[in-house]
Order: structure tokens, then sequence, then C-alpha cells
């Protein structure tokens, strides 16, 4: 019995021994390969696993390089210590504020703050999940109704993200079959929307409705579905393209006509309702309108309206909505309260547009190249160069004026430019000053 025991004991001595070694091999072994690993760095990188040897990341490097060479501080990410509107809050200093799409100043607005405290208080910070499995919110339908009544269309689809909107809705509806058609100032998110549907894109010559039409008129007999993409303002340049001319030609084409009015909405018209009450049109002559929630109606996300098949199909099948978070309530309800605050309050898009126009008028009687401003609450002031454009907009901002230059590659480098936004918030004297300190430092 004591024989037994004793050989019992060696064996797991033995056992244990041999796990040991075990144990010590495999930490060898981890320890060479993580040495390996270390020590073939040099290789990886001439593999391009580092990140810096990225393009993109020599691109900035380059930029940056030069930047500082030639004395130029960057202008980008400044910190905004408060809500921006017509003034902003920055490393301490109040500036005057042309860097937000806050157009209406209903970002900040008490009744729009409150509207969002309250939706979190009843529903918390997040749905959690995709709508059709964490469920709706009365809210989630509250504003969909809201903007598919705003149309005059069947409904409407809420959102996350205002470039995902764009991103999902064309590369759903779209595939390796259809044409798309879209202006060349077109927003990055439409352009991405259409790679991943895969089809023919063809850029026509920006708000040239003879270049679309020869396009069409070539192109059409080749694919099933057409879809032209317009935007209702342009951001980069503050004109918009000609609706009934699009419907006419998205008619005669047999097309789908799918207007972005991320600028326009809450801009355009003489209630703001767009570029449809713009032009005096219905809103079932646009299949596709799509629009964001981040400018003037102080939220975050976009937005589809139009036919009930289409809703139907985006809620359904899209993957930006189907297998992506809902909207939070909190964000929903500052837009719902925004768009009801829009309706009752149509002298924001009057100040608005008369605070345009006479930044507009002052500019080009100070000489300033505005391009194709049509005076709707983007007015771009051409410098000519990348450079001039950086070393303007710090000169500007250390006098306390806090405007964005747009540089190359986002534009030619010829159009390079100075972008100002404005907001009904903005007085006639913070226009006289911004304008006059520009022509003081121009050269």
């Amino acid at each position: 019995m004591k024989r037994k025991n004793l050989s019992g004991q060696l064996k797991q001595k033995l056992i244990e021994r041999s796990m040991q070694r075990k144990l010590e091999n495999a930490q060898d072994d981890s320890q060479g390969l993580l040495e390996k690993l270390t020590l073939s760095g040099s290789q990886r990188r001439s593999r391009f696993v580092d990140f810096t040897r990225h393009p993109a990341h020599q691109q900035i490097t380059i930029m940056r390089e030069g930047a500082q060479r030639l004395g130029v501080k960057d202008p980008f990410f400044r910190v905004h210590e408060g809500c921006a509107g017509a003034t902003t809050r920055i490393d301490g200093r109040e500036c005057i504020n042309f860097a937000s799409y806050n157009y209406l100043g209903l970002s900040g607005d008490p009744r729009v703050n409150q509207a969002a405290i309250e939706a979190v208080e009843r529903y918390g910070t997040s749905v959690s999940a995709s709508r059709m499995v964490a469920g709706e919110r009365p809210i989630h339908q509250a504003l969909e109704s809201e903007i598919a009544d705003t149309y005059g269309v069947d409904d409407a689809v809420a959102f996350v993200s205002g470039h995902a909107t764009n991103v999902s809705s064309i590369g759903f509806l779209m595939g390796p079959k259809d044409l798309i058609v879209h202006d060349e100032y077109i927003h990055n998110s439409s352009v991405v929307g259409a790679q991943l549907a895969g089809s023919k894109r063809i850029a026509f010559k920006h708000n040239d409705m003879r270049s679309l039409a020869d396009i069409l008129e070539a192109q059409r007999p080749h694919f099933e579905r057409v879809l032209i993409i317009v935007e209702g303002l342009y951001s980069m340049d503050g004109d918009f393209p000609d609706l009934p001319e699009l419907v006419s030609l998205k008619n005669r084409y047999d097309a789908w006509l799918m207007v972005d009015e991320a600028h326009s909405f809450g801009v355009m018209g003489s209630t703001g309702m767009g570029l449809r009450e713009h032009f005096g049109l219905p809103g079932h002559v646009v299949d596709i309108w799509m629009g964001t929630f981040s400018k003037t109606l102080a939220g975050c996300g976009g937005y589809i309206a139009g036919s009930q098949a289409l809703i139907d199909m985006l809620k359904t099948l899209s993957p930006g909505f189907l297998y992506s978070v809902g909207l939070p309530a909190q964000v929903a309800a500052p837009v719902l309260a925004s768009l009801q605050i829009l309706r009752q309050e149509p002298e924001r898009i009057v100040k608005l547009k008369l605070i345009s126009d006479y930044f507009l008028d002052k500019a080009k009687s100070k000489g300033f190249d505005t391009g194709h401003s049509l005076g709707w609450a983007v007015v771009p002031i051409l410098t000519g160069s990348s450079l001039k454009a950086g070393q303007l907009s710090v000169e500007l901002f250390d006098r306390g004026i806090n405007v964005q230059p747009i540089l190359y590659p986002a534009v030619p480098e010829k159009s390079a430019r100075l972008r100002f936004f404005l907001s009904s918030q903005h007085s006639y004297e913070q226009i006289d000053y911004t304008l006059n300190n520009l022509s003081k430092i121009w050269q």
C-alpha cells in the first residue's frame, strides 16, 4: 500500500514537472515571437504595415511641415467653449463666428434645449439597438410624420448620420446595372454612396442642365435605373440648381431625382421649406428628398422623405438603418421642436436672407470675389491660393473673427477660399467689422 502511494506521488511529480516544462517552453516561444516581431519592425514598415507609411499620413505630414515653414498656424479643430452661433467662445475670448451651420440660431434656443432635457429624462440616452429590433419611440414617429408633412409626401425615415443617410440610401437603391448622374460639386456622401452601389457614375458640369441632358440622352438606353443627384444649396459656393428643369429632364428620361437639402432646408423659401418652396413646386415632383438635422434643425442625423414604397424599403432593408442604432430621443426631440419653431417664426428666415444679402453686397462692393454665391446663408470669398486662405483665416482669428479656409484638395488650388456661413443672429455691425478687417489685411 505504501509502495503504491509512493508510486502515485512520483507520477504526480512527473506530471507537474512536465506541465512546468511545457509552460516554460510556451513562455519562451511567446517571448521569441515578441522579439521576432519587434526586431522585424523595419521589415514590416517596408511592407506598408506602419501607418506612418500610408500615403494619407504622408500627405498630412507634408501639409503640416509646409505650414510650419511658412509660419501659418493650424486653423482647424479649434475648441469652442460653449454654444456656437453668430458668436462663439474660443481660447477664453468671444469671437464673431462664421464657421457654424446654425443658420437660424436654434441650437441653444431654450425651447429646443428643454425638449432635449425632457426627452432624455423620459427615454434615457440611447435606444440601444436598431429600431426594428429595439422598437420605436413615439418621438421617432412624430418626427418622421412632421418631415413628411413638411414636404407633402407619404412618409420619411430618420438616420443617425447625415453622411450615412446618403451612403446607405444610394448604396441600397442602386446597383451595377444602373447609372448615377450627379453635379460635379456633389457632396462626398453621395459619391461614396454611388461607389458602394457599384453603379456607373458620371458627373455633369455644375448647375449646367445642358450638360446633364447630353449625358442622359447618350447614356439612358444602356441602364436599367438612372438616378440624378443634386444639392438644394451648394455649401461651397452658395448657389442652387434649376429645379423645374431638373424635374422636366427626369420625367423625359425616366429617371429618379434626388435633392440633398442639407443646406437649403430652413434657409431657402419664404418660410424656409427649401428648394421646392423657392420654386413653388409640390413635394411629390421629386422622388427622393434628403436632408440633415445638424444645420437649421439643431440636432444630428439625416432623413429621406418620399413615397411610401421608398420609405418602406429603406426602413426594412437599408443597411444604414436596419443595422444601426436608432436616433436617440434627446436628438430627435430638439429636431422636432426646431421644426415647430420654424413654422411659428418665419421671421428668422427673412432675417437670414437680409443679412446674407447684406454680406454679399458689401463684399462685392469691396472688390472681393464671391464666386457663384446667390446670397443664401453661404458666401465664399475666393483667395486664389491655399496659403493665402490659411494666412487670412489666422489673421482674422487674431482680430476676433472665426472663419475657416477651404484649401486644396477640397477645392482646386485657384479656388481656395474663406467660406462664410451666415446666421439670422448676425448683426450688420459684425459684418461691417469683419469685411473692414479683411480689407485691411488683404494683400
